[in-house]
């Protein structure tokens, strides 16, 4: 029995691959995953986790682990990621995304293919990178994102990051369109939002997809309403605790 590919052992340890859906939360998929598989084997726990959260308007690869396996979480979520994804030039959001009305407008018209190139290249290497007032990161045990909805701004120190590869495309300019392969820790809402200011503008995450953690690739993923259905349609092959 492996533990990536079905039939799973979800009490000695399975990790699922997930195509987390638009709007939902990580915490929302690790539920859902959780209350079918306590249903399915007719349990009152089990543990359920994920390797790295995805914003709420961001889709891809989630990777889940149960049982034992939540153990492995960490070593998931070190390794590096790839994502796919949008940024619009000349506004700018308090999230960094869509996730709120744009707040700041700046000009685009002095934007050429020479100052994108040149800003992409700033964008490669090791960098020290401030993250989103909008994040789950906390400041003396609140996370920012709460004292960000009460328009509060804590100060936070800036974070060693490495961005492998950043491509990007402007053939729909303002939208640019970009691929990145990312350190554990990197924010491309933070990566988008720096970005508009290196070519003299503003700019805010339109979309993402994360398409890989380590060896583990979005095209391997289950979309989760047929996850559901797979492990609702499965026998209970485990007596109850």
């Amino acid at each position: 029995m492996s533990e990536f590919s079905p039939p799973y052992d979800f009490k000695a340890g399975a990790v699922l691959l997930v195509n987390k859906p638009l709007t939902w939360t990580s915490f929302d998929v690790v539920n859902k995953l959780r209350y079918t598989i306590k249903k399915h084997l007719d349990v009152k726990k089990i543990k359920v986790g994920h390797a790295g959260t995805l914003d709420p308007l961001a889709t891809g690869l989630l990777i889940i682990c149960t049982g034992k396996f939540t153990k492995r979480l960490e070593s998931f979520q070190s390794q590096k990621k790839e994502y796919t994804g949008s940024f619009l030039l000349g506004k700018t959001t308090p999230s960094f995304d869509a996730e709120q009305e744009p707040n700041a407008f700046f000009p685009t018209e002095h934007i050429t293919s020479e100052l994108l190139e040149e800003a992409r290249l700033k964008f490669e290497g090791d960098l020290e990178q401030y993250p989103p007032q909008f994040s789950a990161i906390k400041v003396d045990g609140v996370p920012l994102y709460k004292s960000a909805r009460k328009g509060e701004r804590v100060e936070v120190k800036p974070r060693p990051v490495h961005i492998f590869k950043f491509e990007i495309d402007a053939k729909r300019f303002p939208t640019i369109d970009f691929y990145s392969d990312v350190s554990k820790g990197t924010y491309i809402r933070s990566l988008a939002h720096d970005f508009g200011k290196s070519v003299e503008s503003g700019a805010y995450l339109t979309k993402l997809v994360r398409t890989s953690i380590g060896d583990f690739q979005l095209r391997d993923a289950w979309e989760l309403e047929d996850l559901l259905a797979h492990i609702d349609g499965l026998e209970n092959i485990y007596s109850k605790d």
